[in-house]
């Protein structure tokens, strides 16, 4: 159901008031051939109805000819800014940069952070956008279980169906994902609401075994038939299973890079609001499937890239992959069990199902 320019209004106002947006500051909306027509007006007209100085930087699109998918994360590293001199320095004047384009693993987002701008990325279809908006209750979750990942050494995965992974932590931050950009030189996704961290290099082994319900990103699927991954020195050196398996690894294959099997970002799902099933609703090309990775409960776990946290691997391959019913352990001490956080709000939510469950 399209949703109207007053509530879109309404939900960057509210989003651009926790990111901090002062009278006079000056604002960048980045778009390129992609951008939502509502989501651009109405970021314009909310960002100027709170006294901020409004630009649209309007870029081509690149990639096309390089990626199997439309999809904006499914060839990274190389984007419209790359060598754009004059663009650049554009946004790294600017104080927030709405980025309705995708500049995601990118050298040029780590440029114009250095210079204190914040960037907000946007590109989820307006109705997801206005159903998660963001909260002071959802930064407050996220960067409670961001402590927990800080202090640990060993995060532990398991499941019912067979996943049993071992990721060893400290050499990268926690990062924390709650939608908004209250902090110079801060990015963020809206929508979001997880937390996530990258592994020591190196230093994941196991097995990870995708069942029924688990979700591909960028190919925006539900997995249909086990695909069992082997882990092994931080890579994924085997993918097995039926004609899925085949497809994942076709598509890997097809960047011609060994680094695009290494184990990127592990983590959870913090957002109550974002559902499992909204893939079975829409048309793939028009959303990037950030219900699934935010969904409360998710184990989110990738492979690709780690330069978003300070690393050097920038492989254009990024898969990201949501799990349903996986237990988390920090440290022996658990995060998330089968698919239920251990914080008060995922206790309690559990709770209500199961009494409802009851009643039903």
């Amino acid at each position: 159901m399209s949703v109207s320019d007053t509530d879109l209004m309404q939900a960057w106002n509210r989003v651009l008031k926790l990111s901090n947006l002062q009278a006079g500051q000056i604002v960048t909306v980045l778009t390129s051939a992609d951008t939502h027509p509502q989501t651009l007006r109405c970021a314009i007209a909310a960002a100027s109805a709170l006294g901020a100085r409004v630009n649209r930087l309007d870029l081509p699109p690149v990639n096309a000819e390089k990626s199997l998918s439309r999809d904006s994360l499914a060839y990274l590293g190389t984007t419209p800014l790359t060598g754009n001199t004059a663009a650049i320095a554009m946004l790294k004047a600017s104080d927030l940069v709405l980025d309705l384009m995708t500049l995601l693993f990118s050298p040029e987002q780590h440029d114009i952070l250095s210079s204190g701008t914040r960037i907000l990325l946007a590109v989820e279809p307006p109705e997801v956008l206005c159903r998660l908006v963001p909260t002071e209750g959802d930064r407050q979750r996220v960067l409670a279980a961001s402590t927990l990942i800080e202090g640990a050494r060993e995060m532990h995965i398991t499941s019912g169906s067979g996943t049993d992974l071992r990721c060893r932590l400290g050499e990268f931050p926690a990062i924390c994902e709650y939608g908004f950009v209250d902090k110079p030189g801060r990015w963020d996704h809206w929508p979001s609401g997880f937390v996530l961290t990258w592994p020591n290099e190196g230093q994941s082994d196991g097995v990870v075994v995708l069942e029924r319900g688990d979700i591909l990103l960028p190919l925006k699927e539900y997995v249909n038939e086990p695909i069992r991954l082997t882990v092994q020195g931080g890579f994924v050196r085997r993918i097995e299973g039926g004609l899925q398996a085949e497809i994942l690894k076709s598509y890997m294959a097809s960047y011609e890079d060994p680094e695009a099997y290494a184990v990127s970002h592990v983590g959870w799902g913090l957002q109550p609001r974002a559902q499992w099933s909204m893939l079975a609703h829409y048309d793939k090309e028009s959303h990037i499937g950030m219900d699934g990775r935010a969904f409360e409960g998710n184990f989110l776990w990738s492979m690709g890239p780690n330069n978003e946290a300070g690393g050097n691997r920038t492989t254009a391959c990024h898969i990201d992959i949501p799990m349903c019913h996986c237990s988390v352990h920090l440290d022996g001490k658990a995060a998330v069990i089968d698919g239920v956080v251990q914080d008060d709000q995922g206790l309690s939510r559990a709770a209500a199902r199961a009494a409802m469950k009851g009643i039903l």
